[in-house]
């Protein structure tokens, strides 16, 4: 199965949380496949930066455990229009998240997430 880790699913593996641990189980899952698109990258390190952690170490532990996939002028363009969309019902549904919404439906896959934003949506494992 094919996987869309984000920000707030690799915060919680990174913590070790219940959360996490779930996060984990789907890891180490040897059919299970994972990405992370790049953009989570900034947000990991501002985290990391906000919390004393070491990012070189969070970097390390998500290019061992998924694929980056870079965001091009394409899917930007689209998550204007997405974000658009998803602000008629959620006001605050912000532009990262609509790139994440994007990769998710370029990919076909599953995105793993804690994030209320994506609660209802389709396609979502939401962690509690």
């Amino acid at each position: 199965m094919l996987y869309l880790l984000d920000t707030y699913g690799w915060i919680e593996y990174f913590l070790g949380s219940q959360k996490g641990k779930n996060v984990r189980k789907l890891l180490i899952k040897q059919d299970n496949v994972f990405i992370t698109v790049e953009s989570s990258l900034a947000e990991i390190n501002g985290w990391c930066l906000k919390n004393n952690q070491e990012f070189e170490k969070c970097f390390r532990a998500i290019r061992a455990n998924s694929t980056v996939v870079l965001v091009n002028q394409n899917d930007w363009i689209d998550a204007g229009k997405e974000r658009f969309n998803q602000r008629l019902s959620q006001p605050d549904f912000g532009l990262i998240d609509a790139i994440l919404l994007i990769k998710q439906k370029a990919f076909n896959c599953k995105l793993i997430t804690g994030d209320r934003h994506f609660e209802k949506l389709k396609h979502v494992i939401f962690l509690k």
